[in-house]
């Protein structure tokens, strides 16, 4: 389970103790993992009056290229710093490259917790 609390330890290294229990607004969720796909989406209830979309799989993206943005689909993913397994697995992070219908893109949003991706072109050196 994840959670969201303080941390267990010190600046120093040392171990601090718990206080108090978990609280429920401290609870975290299992990541999205955002596919290449057709598009799925999920609502989830967010604190207080909110709502998430999350995205479960998309092939769709807002690509910007200087002043203008496009909608391009998404062909598969290139890189993703955040994890070398996302690579083969065709998962979207913030940060990940795409390849799409106007070329490869780095991802600027958070597809898990906006619902939408958006990226920005890349320039091939």
């Amino acid at each position: 389970m994840k959670d969201h609390g303080r941390s267990t330890r010190k600046r120093t290294g040392g171990r601090l103790h718990d206080v108090s229990k978990k609280k429920r607004h401290q609870l975290g969720r299992e990541a999205a993992e955002t596919t290449v796909d057709d598009p799925r989406f999920q609502v989830i209830d967010a604190r207080g009056s909110d709502d998430k979309l999350r995205a479960l799989s998309t092939n769709i993206a807002q690509v910007a290229d200087g002043g203008e943005v496009t909608t391009e689909t998404i062909e598969n993913v290139v890189d993703n710093p955040a994890n070398v397994n996302y690579i083969r697995r065709n998962i979207i992070t913030k940060g990940a490259i795409i390849e799409t219908s106007a070329g490869q893109a780095r991802v600027t949003s958070r597809p898990g917790q906006t619902g939408q991706v958006s990226a920005v072109l890349v320039e091939d050196n």
